[in-house]
C-alpha cells in the first residue's frame, strides 16, 4: 500500500537488542581470550601432530615446513603396527597401568577401612599418609633411587647384612630375576610400587569420604541382627563403595597409561620399563623421527579416547544409580 500524497513514508526502524543477546555477546567476549589460548596451545599442536603422523618428516625437516608440499602417507602407522617396539611398549603400558590401578585402589581401601574408627592420633596418621601424594615427583624419585642404589642404597645394605644377599641388586635396571624359581620383572615391579606409593593416598581420600557418608545406624542394626565384622564389610560397606571404586579404578588406569615422568625419572625406560610415553620420547629425541613419534602418539591418544568414553559411560551410570 502506498503512502497518501503529501505524507512522508516512515523510516525503517532497527530491531532493538534484547537483554539475552547482549548477555550472549558479553559472554563470547569474556571467553574469547580463553578460546584463543586453547586454540593456540591445544588445537594447533594437535593439528600439527596429525600432519606429522600422516607424513614422512624428521626433525631436520621442520625449518622447511610450508615451503614444500606435504606428502601424505600411512607408512608411519604401518611401521608402528609392524614394530615389536610398539607392541612391547603397549603391553608394558597395559601391565603397568593395570597393576598400578588395582594396587593403589587396594592399598587405599585397606587404609580407609583401617582408619575408619576413631583412635588417638588418627588425624596425624591421615596427614602422614598424604605426604607421598603431595611430595614433588622429582624429590620422590630421588629418594627411591638413592634408597635402591646398588652401591650405597639402604635397601641393598640391609639385604646383604640381614637377608644373605651375595651381590647387590640393581632394582632399577634388572629386567627379570628368579625368586623361588619364579621369574619376577624387577624394574617394572619397582616402578609399579612407586606409583602405588604415590597414588594410593588419593584413593584413600575418596574412599574415606564415601565411608563417612554411610549412616552408622546401618551397622548398628546389622550388629543387633547378629552380623559379624566380615559380613558387615562384605554385604554393607563394600556395596556402598562399588561406584566410587570403579571410577577410581578407571581413572587411575587412564592416568597411569599416559605416565611419563615417574618411569623416566626412575629408570629412563631401562629394565623393560619402556612404556608408551617413553617410546614416543625415544622416537622423537633419540631417533629424531617426528613422523613415527606422532604416529605413536596418535595411536596412544586413540586408546585413551576409548578409555575416556568408558569413563563417561560409567559416570552416567553412577549418576543414574
Amino acid at each position: 500500500m502506498q503512502a497518501p500524497p503529501g505524507r512522508a513514508r516512515p523510516a525503517a526502524t532497527t530491531r532493538p537488542t534484547t537483554a539475552a543477546q547482549r548477555a550472549n555477546r558479553s559472554g563470547w567476549l569474556l571467553v574469547s581470550p580463553s578460546l584463543a589460548v586453547v586454540a593456540l596451545v591445544v588445537l594447533l599442536p594437535f593439528v600439527l601432530v596429525v600432519v606429522f603422523g600422516f607424513s614422512e618428516i624428521r626433525l631436520v625437516d621442520i625449518p622447511f615446513l610450508g615451503t614444500e608440499p606435504v606428502e601424505w602417507t600411512l607408512d608411519n602407522f604401518r611401521q608402528a603396527a609392524a614394530s615389536q617396539a610398539f607392541w612391547g611398549a603397549l603391553w608394558t603400558t597395559v601391565l603397568y597401568a593395570g597393576l598400578t590401578a588395582v594396587g593403589s585402589l587396594a592399598v587405599g581401601l585397606v587404609l580407609a577401612l583401617a582408619l575408619r574408627r576413631r583412635f588417638a592420633g588418627r588425624g596425624l596418621v591421615r596427614a602422614l599418609l598424604l605426604v607421598p601424594y603431595v611430595l614433588p615427583v622429582v624429590a620422590a624419585a630421588t629418594i627411591w633411587k638413592t634408597a635402591l642404589n646398588p652401591q650405597y642404597g639402604v635397601v641393598n645394605a640391609f639385604g646383604r647384612a640381614y637377608l644373605g644377599w651375595d651381590t647387590p641388586v640393581g632394582f632399577l635396571s634388572t629386567t627379570s630375576a628368579e625368586v623361588w624359581g619364579v621369574p619376577v620383572p624387577v624394574a617394572l615391579l619397582v616402578v609399579v610400587l612407586f606409583d602405588i606409593w604415590k597414588s594410593a593416598p588419593l584413593a584413600f581420600l575418596f574412599l574415606t569420604a564415601r565411608l563417612q557418608s554411610v549412616p552408622g545406624e546401618i551397622e548398628e542394626a546389622a550388629a543387633l541382627d547378629g552380623a559379624n565384622r566380615r559380613q558387615v564389610l562384605r554385604f554393607m560397606l563394600l556395596p556402598q563403595l562399588r561406584a566410587v571404586a570403579l571410577l577410581l579404578l578407571l581413572l587411575r588406569f587412564i592416568w597411569s597409561f599416559q605416565t611419563f615422568d615417574d618411569v623416566y625419572l626412575l629408570t629412563e625406560g631401562a629394565g623393560s620399563t619402556q612404556v608408551m610415553a617413553i617410546q614416543v620420547y625415544t622416537e622423537l629425541v633419540t631417533k629424531a623421527d617426528i613422523g613415527s613419534a606422532a604416529a605413536f602418539g596418535l595411536l596412544m591418544s586413540l586408546i585413551l579416547c576409548v578409555l575416556l568414553a568408558g569413563y563417561v559411560l560409567l559416570s552416567r551410570r553412577t549418576d543414574e544409580s
